[in-house]
């Protein structure tokens, strides 16, 4: 078949495509993670404790926002991917598009529900108090800007679509740094502290949206003028994606609702330390996290061109990457666990849970990311259902009576341990049900090709004279 030059990773090394991919799209989240803590970092310099608890509970709720978005953007990438990889130029740009308009849509809609319930949200999640007050303040700045979140999401995933690793990296890069330079002006020098923070990632998101556009226009045209009539043709098909992928990335937040509300338990210091770990964990790990986003357009490639040998290769070079990546990160925490506490002035029951987490805890990203793996699989492969399954089971039976047992053994640690724990089997599951799929899909593209060489057989023959 030929191949266009978009199609980028249906030939090369593998491991070279995975490990440039993973890298750069994880170099990308880590930046836009890097801010967080740093945000964290500037709300502990403002004295107060329960403001570093109020963006604590303030994470859940973005992040159960941002796993919608996420979602959606899912169906963007995956069929984008699919379609360069068929060399069918027109078909992706009409699809980048019309998921595009959906997530707008949904984006717009999405705040109008959950802040009028917020604080109900939030007390739901264990806030009480000023902490209520302070994260509803906060949440009510960012989320009416979901939307430009969402829309710079779809841009980036289309993009990776393209095999563009480093165009795909800039946005969030950018938006980082413009985070990063607006919070200590608008928290300190203009005195809003923890509203600064949420202004300046607004302005962030407005940066992110614009670098993305640029060369996603101007190199591939990757989007074309929108049309209503695209929003009808291509629901059922963007709805079969989107709606798994966003039941898929809810399962996240969740499991974290979850475990923030088991480890209020125990306290102010608990949740604090909790927080910290939470904004540790990503930019640390974000290239784990990336995996996903940085795997599929290669799978989604090469599935589109038919090359499920190589599809088969990517996957396991994706585990293979993974556990070298977790193995050479956790030593470095481990190394650096004592700067990484005083970073954050923590003592007590914060320094112990930043201890445990910069330890042997944090191999436990490699049962993380094996699903991330997996998942990728399973959406460009045609089960995106099984996404939403295997995240939905982690993180509820996965995750609540193992952090409930945990939390009954070893306390506050044992909410982390068990949380940890509980992942492992589901890993197992997801990687196995992987390789099955691939399996599957290969002997369905095996058995269509010999009946279609047969038929072409039997009419070249039926054609002789004679």
């Amino acid at each position: 078949m030929a191949q266009t030059s978009y199609a980028t990773f249906t030939r090369g090394n593998l491991m070279r495509h995975v490990t440039v991919m993973s890298l750069s799209t994880g170099f990308g989240l880590m930046a836009i993670f890097a801010v967080d803590l740093i945000d964290l970092v500037f709300i502990s310099m403002l004295g107060h404790h329960h403001l570093a608890v109020a963006a604590g509970y303030a994470s859940v709720i973005m992040f159960f926002t941002s796993s919608v978005n996420i979602g959606s953007s899912i169906a963007a990438g995956v069929l984008s991917a699919s379609s360069i990889g068929a060399d069918k130029d027109q078909e992706a740009r009409e699809y980048a598009t019309s998921t595009a308009m959906f997530v707008f849509i949904i984006g717009a809609i999405l705040p109008l529900i959950v802040l009028p319930n917020i604080a109900f949200l939030l007390s739901l999640l264990g806030a009480t108090g000023d902490e209520v007050e302070l994260a509803a303040s906060y949440l009510w700045i960012i989320l009416p800007f979901t939307f430009v979140s969402g829309l710079s999401m779809v841009v980036v995933s289309v993009l990776r679509a393209y095999g563009e690793s480093s165009s795909a990296m800039y946005p969030s890069f950018f938006g980082a740094v413009t985070n990063a330079a607006l919070d200590p002006l608008l928290m300190f020098s203009l005195g809003l502290g923890l509203n600064g923070a949420a202004w300046a990632t607004v302005a962030a998101r407005f940066v992110t949206l614009a670098i993305a556009f640029y060369p996603a226009l101007r190199k591939h045209l990757a989007f074309a003028f929108p049309r209503i009539s695209w929003l009808f043709r291509d629901f059922l098909i963007v709805s079969r994606l989107a709606v798994p992928g966003v039941l898929t990335n809810i399962a996240t937040p969740v499991g974290t609702a979850i475990v923030t509300r088991e480890m209020a338990k125990f306290g102010v210091e608990a949740v604090a330390g909790m927080a910290i770990v939470g904004r540790l964990t990503p930019v640390a790990f974000a290239v784990v996290l990336a995996l996903s986003s940085a795997i599929g357009p290669i799978i989604g490639q090469n599935y589109g061109a038919n090359s499920m040998e190589r599809v088969h290769t990517a996957f396991l070079n994706g585990l293979k990457f993974l556990a070298i990546y977790v193995v050479g990160m956790t030593l470095i925490l481990f190394l650096f666990r004592e700067q990484i506490a005083d970073l954050f002035d923590a003592k007590g029951q914060v320094r112990s849970l930043i201890y445990l987490f910069s330890g042997p805890l944090a191999l436990a990203s490699f049962f993380n990311g094996a699903i991330f793996v997996s998942n990728a699989a399973f959406s460009n492969l045609g089960y995106p259902s099984y996404s939403a399954w295997i995240n939905w089971g982690r993180n509820t039976i996965g995750t609540w009576p193992f952090v409930f047992v945990g939390a009954a053994i070893w306390g506050a640690p044992g909410v982390l341990i068990g949380q940890a724990l509980g992942g492992i089997s589901f890993a197992l599951l997801a990687i196995w049900l992987g390789l099955r799929v691939i399996k599957n899909k290969t002997r369905e593209r095996t058995k269509h090709r010999f009946h279609s060489e047969g038929r072409q057989r039997w009419f070249r023959k039926s054609e002789q004279p004679g």
